[in-house]
């Protein structure tokens, strides 16, 4: 009888836990978050029936079942991915079109599109941003993806629910070091980041923080999102911003957000598949559902 194989997603988890000797840094390699590292090996942990981890305060280290099975995996795993490039460096492009809005390509599609890339090296994905509704396209398109359900979706596109999302506090680990922010009202002594794209978020944040009256020593705007965050990885001052484009800066440490129990719910985001979209924006389909932090 073929045995039962895990799960291949939990085994790449573990692998890059294993090789970094650290789940946060395993998180920023494979652009999920810590918990879903952890959820992933877990799940590997109970298939297997045996411990891969010794779990210490911010340190883990491979148990001797854990350091048995990443001496097996790693080649295999490496065998996997050069017996797939082996057969697709000969074979013609595939390629299809990514519809996307500026900043979430900066900050989201692009730093993981190698990710992708090393999974489906036979595919080439072509990346167009654009700030109108999918259904005002200027051109077409094989997946887009947008927040919210009921926003500009062609009928004929079949679209699918992606990632839940939050707006945070985030600034530079040195901005905090000099004007810490203990409390809500803390921000009053910083200068605040924000976009066009979203001029109401700070409003909204501060009517929830029980603060609609703050005011900060400054302000700066700009066009769109990913300018915030820049601004806000250079020390510029304090952003209000989605988590889905800042979750790797926060886990290598650029970032980090002094009252991460002040979030603004924000709309879910959205992919959609055009019809007669081919099976290399299935296979982008199907890599997005496993970026989602549920899936790992």
């Amino acid at each position: 009888m073929t045995p039962r194989l895990p799960p291949l997603n939990a085994v790449r988890a573990f692998a890059a836990a294993a090789r970094h000797q650290s789940f946060t840094l395993a998180a920023a390699e494979l652009f999920v978050t810590h918990g879903a590292i952890s959820r992933q090996v877990k799940a590997l942990e109970e298939f297997l029936g045996v411990a891969l981890f010794e779990r210490r305060v911010r340190q883990v280290s491979l148990t001797a079942e854990g350091q048995r099975f990443f001496a097996e995996v790693a080649p295999a795993l490496a065998q996997i991915g050069a017996a797939a490039r082996s057969l697709m460096d000969d074979a013609p492009a595939r390629t299809f079109t990514i519809n996307v809005r500026p900043s979430f390509a900066v900050r989201w599609v692009i730093p993981r599109l190698p990710d992708f890339v090393a999974q489906f090296p036979g595919i080439e994905p072509k990346v167009v941003t654009s700030t109108v509704a999918p259904d005002q396209a200027s051109e077409p398109f094989d997946v887009a993806i947008r927040r919210g359900r009921n926003t500009g979706w062609p009928a004929s596109v079949a679209v699918q629910p992606f990632l839940q999302d939050e707006a945070l506090i985030v600034g530079a680990p040195a901005l905090f070091a000099t004007k810490g922010v203990a409390e809500p009202r803390g921000l009053a002594a910083h200068v605040l980041l924000w976009s066009r794209s979203r001029p109401d978020d700070w409003e909204h944040w501060k009517r929830q923080a029980g603060m609609p009256r703050l005011r900060p020593a400054s302000q700066l705007q700009f066009d769109h999102l990913h300018f915030v965050v820049q601004a806000a990885l250079d020390g510029l001052g304090c952003a209000l911003v989605p988590l889905s484009l800042v979750a790797h800066d926060m886990a290598a440490g650029r970032l980090l957000c002094p009252l991460p129990a002040v979030r603004l719910p924000l709309t879910r985001h959205y992919y959609g598949l055009a019809p007669g979209a081919g099976p290399e924006a299935q296979c982008f389909a199907q890599w997005l559902q496993a970026q989602m932090p549920g899936d790992g």
